[in-house]
């Protein structure tokens, strides 16, 4: 199942993709793909629901009308720095033995084709495609990484646009530089966990204004899927409706040699194998 939400920012609807491309507004039974609905159950339920059919749910023109993010506003996003080896090496980082934490603030969390705002002193702002992760019920102290997947909701892509003097020369931790309003977009789609048969087998790519930057695939990362649930859950309590943001293969622009930041007018544009595209103009806050 492929959720999807749909209006104008703080007015989204819950709606659904269905396999033949079309999409149905689902909100006169759902209310919104927020924490209480994944943790009570609602993405089974709405599957059942489906099941009878779907007459007398409206079909949505998302050519005019704006797609928001998959989920309600998370209570946290986790994101893992240098999950790649080769993106840690572009980086001129060592290798990390354990996953590297960083948080993003919420009000950082947009829509696939929202516009990113460039914040007004930045002169490095970067781009970064990752696999997203949206837990679907508590996760504390999980036993071990096969429990992990059973809190995993779905998958999603997320772009941790990062302001890079902000993250690396403006103190010892990353938040600044990965919390900027517009700096999480987040969608098209949260697709079930049950719909995606390996998530350590997804090919992934960004580019700027049509030029390829990142080429990857989720089977090179460091720390997989069912590990970084699993560890996390050892140091805090992941609830129903976070999300993970996994890490990004090489490509960035910090690694370019020179380095290439973004600009007003670039475009980025994102793809993960069976999560669907998204695409951005990028502007000046």
């Amino acid at each position: 199942m492929k959720l999807m939400r749909v209006g104008a920012p703080g007015q989204e609807r819950p709606a659904v993709h269905m396999a033949d491309g079309s999409v149905i507004d689902v909100s006169s039974v759902v209310g919104d793909y927020d924490a209480a609905w994944l943790a009570g159950g609602g993405m089974a339920a709405l599957e059942s629901r489906l099941r009878e059919g779907v007459d007398g749910f409206p079909v949505v023109d998302t050519g005019a009308e704006r797609v928001g993010a998959p989920i309600a506003r998370p209570g946290h996003i986790m994101a893992i720095g240098l999950n790649y080896a080769d993106h840690a090496a572009e980086s001129g980082m060592d290798v990390p033995s354990e996953p590297v934490l960083f948080t993003k603030a919420p009000s950082s969390f947009c829509g696939p084709y929202d516009t990113v705002l460039i914040p007004r002193t930045s002169e490095q702002s970067d781009w970064e495609v990752e696999l997203g992760v949206v837990i679907g019920k508590e996760a504390s102290y999980v036993a071990d990484e096969a429990a992990a997947m059973e809190h995993v909701a779905g998958y999603c892509i997320v772009n941790d646009v990062s302001e890079r003097d902000f993250q690396l020369n403006r103190g010892p931790t990353w938040v600044k530089g990965k919390s900027a309003k517009t700096f999480c977009p987040t969608g098209p789609w949260l697709v079930s966990r049950d719909e995606i048969a390996d998530p350590q087998a997804l090919a992934m790519k960004l580019s700027i204004n049509g030029e390829s930057r990142q080429n990857g695939n989720t089977a090179t990362m460091i720390f997989g899927v069912a590990h970084l649930v699993w560890y996390l859950s050892q140091f805090m309590v992941l609830e129903a409706g976070d999300l993970i943001a996994t890490g990004t293969p090489p490509g960035v622009g910090m690694g370019m040699k020179p380095p290439q930041y973004l600009a007003p007018g670039d475009v980025m544009e994102l793809e993960i194998d069976g999560l669907g595209w998204q695409r951005q103009e990028v502007a000046q806050a």
